[in-house]
């Protein structure tokens, strides 16, 4: 079995794959200029420089730069906490809050941070937000609750929205308030004194 190259491919897919890269570059420079210069200061010009695109490019496929960066952060939380699924619900807690603290130690805190102050002041971002990044974190608590029901961890009146409330919150807290580590005994602290006890109430 061969493996085709981009060359060897049909015309369209060919264009696809190089978008696709493109896309990325794109995506990946408006997440690096957030941490540089903040949401404020990143100008479609620096952002055209910085992946090597040009801005008739970056506009044909993005009305401004705040549904870039909206999918921007979406596609790194998706990759980042992924689906959850260990069984248990102290298992999957764990996970959860293990994968956002790992994406947090990577550097998106302080990108997410910068999105958030940034969310205040622009509309447009805020709503992109809410829908496409936000929406699909309580979707995924939601999922991790309704599982739980299933087993008979929890009861069916338990509520998703207490760890989408909460963990951010947290974590936001410690790391970029109190600047101490999300460390094991944290993520025992968060899951057995504050999570269960408020789901299992």
């Amino acid at each position: 079995m061969t493996t085709s190259t981009i060359d060897e491919l049909p015309v369209e897919a060919a264009f696809s794959c190089r978008f696709d890269e493109r896309r990325h570059a794109i995506l990946e420079a408006a997440l690096e200029l957030i941490v540089e210069v903040g949401y404020e200061r990143m100008s479609m010009d620096a952002l055209a420089e910085r992946a090597h695109a040009s801005k008739a490019t970056i506009y044909r496929h993005w009305d401004g730069k705040a549904a870039i960066v909206a999918e921007a952060v979406q596609k790194r939380q998706c990759e980042s906490l992924g689906n959850v699924d260990t069984g248990t619900l102290r298992g999957d807690l764990l996970s959860f809050l293990e994968e956002a603290r790992r994406s947090m130690a990577q550097g998106d805190g302080a990108l997410i941070a910068g999105v958030f102050q940034a969310m205040r002041t622009d509309d447009a971002l805020a709503t992109l937000m809410r829908e496409q990044v936000l929406e699909g974190k309580r979707i995924s608590c939601d999922a991790i609750v309704s599982r739980a029901v299933e087993r008979g961890e929890l009861a069916p009146t338990a509520n998703g929205e207490l760890i989408h409330e909460i963990l951010p919150s947290m974590l936001f807290m410690r790391i970029l308030v109190n600047n101490e580590p999300v460390d094991q005994a944290f993520c025992d602290h968060l899951v057995d004194d504050i999570l269960l006890p408020l789901l299992q109430r």
